[in-house]
């Protein structure tokens, strides 16, 4: 059957047909990726009031593409004290934050308790902030530091007080690529295995795909569809990230960057080939605020949120940290022509702002 036919039928694409989706012209791609968009959510646009912390940058991992750890060309090692993070919760709260986003490096300098007591210190003083943290290649890290199942360190992240798990980490399932990007990190398969279980204790988590280096379409094609099938065994995943990779401050020689069509059309092919993963974000803080506005169009519905304060891909040359204010996100979906919609971590709409 043709590509186009199974397109217009609104069947399930295999792996060569996905990469053939590449080879069809970008408004093709937007029209059948928009119509399956707008069949889920109309002009929707999501977005949350979130605050983003990253606690250290001291990293035990070498990861070429990491602009974020200290290492020769980010000679600034940092690591925030309990106090100093509360601090920085407490302003947030007071501005309306729904969400604390905390994602760190993999810091062998403190003890297991310095990542698990934050968490039980903010839902402590701020019982009704959720907190989206630790990646799967952190649980990774905790588990192999400190010689602990999997298991046993989810467990403890929810008896700390992690509602949810961002999908940070995964960066290309290849594991060729990963041997020259990230070598020693998490592989795809403990990935796969670590939101299998957190998925299994009824938690919810996102996932995401580092793009746009030494990647090829045929490794995103991969990368998606393996996501796809844990999803069709779990349901946990919440949404699916494309992040675009920055090209400043780090080791990976990369000559040719990502171009915005190629962007859109990795969204577009997204949203296509991820039929059982509701929601397709368009994270600003790596494709820019403008591309990201456009995305909507082409199979995005999520635009992530407010952020506040972002180190980690701003590090790498990002225009995102200093974050948003959440009048300037919702003016800017307005004119972009779709209906701004706050919602929670989870997908909860809170406010539709006509």
């Amino acid at each position: 059957m043709d590509i186009l036919e199974k397109l217009e039928r609104g069947e399930r694409i295999g792996y060569e047909e996905g990469i053939a989706l590449y080879d069809l012209d970008l408004f093709t791609l937007g029209k059948y990726a928009d119509r399956r968009r707008k069949g889920l959510y109309g002009r929707k646009s999501f977005f949350n009031i979130n605050r983003h912390i990253n606690p250290t940058n001291v990293c035990k991992e070498i990861c070429k593409f990491c602009a974020f750890s200290a290492h020769r060309k980010n000679p600034n090692p940092y690591t925030m004290s309990h106090d100093e993070i509360l601090g920085l919760v407490e302003e947030s709260y007071r501005r309306g934050v729904k969400e604390l986003h905390i994602v760190s490096a993999h810091n062998d300098r403190v003890g297991l308790d310095w990542y698990m007591g934050i968490f039980r210190k903010i839902k402590e003083r701020f019982p009704d902030l959720h907190i989206k943290a630790l990646t799967a290649a952190e649980v990774n890290f905790l588990a192999k530091e400190h010689r602990l199942e999997f298991d046993e360190v989810l467990d403890m992240m929810i008896e700390s007080g992690v509602d949810s798990m961002p999908g940070g980490g995964a960066e290309i399932f290849d594991e060729g690529i990963r041997a020259q990007i990230c070598k020693g990190k998490v592989s795809s398969e403990e990935w796969l295995q670590i939101h299998r279980l957190w998925h299994r204790r009824g938690r919810k988590s996102n996932a995401t795909m580092l793009f746009g280096h030494i990647e090829g379409r045929a490794e995103r094609i991969d990368h998606m569809l393996r996501l796809r099938q844990l999803q069709d065994e779990t349901g946990g995943f919440n949404a699916f990230i494309p992040l675009i990779y920055q090209r400043e401050n780090n080791y990976l020689k990369v000559e040719e960057f990502v171009t915005g069509q190629e962007y859109l059309k990795t969204i577009a092919i997204a949203r296509i080939l991820l039929d059982n993963i509701p929601h397709i974000k368009a994270y600003w803080a790596t494709s820019t605020l403008n591309l990201a506005l456009v995305a909507q169009e082409f199979g995005a519905d999520d635009l992530d949120g407010t952020i506040e304060r972002e180190s980690i891909q701003s590090a790498a040359g990002a225009e995102s940290r200093n974050g948003l204010p959440v009048e300037q996100l919702v003016g800017l979906i307005r004119e972009s022509g779709f209906i701004p919609v706050e919602r929670d971590s989870l997908y909860n709409e809170i406010k539709v702002w006509e």
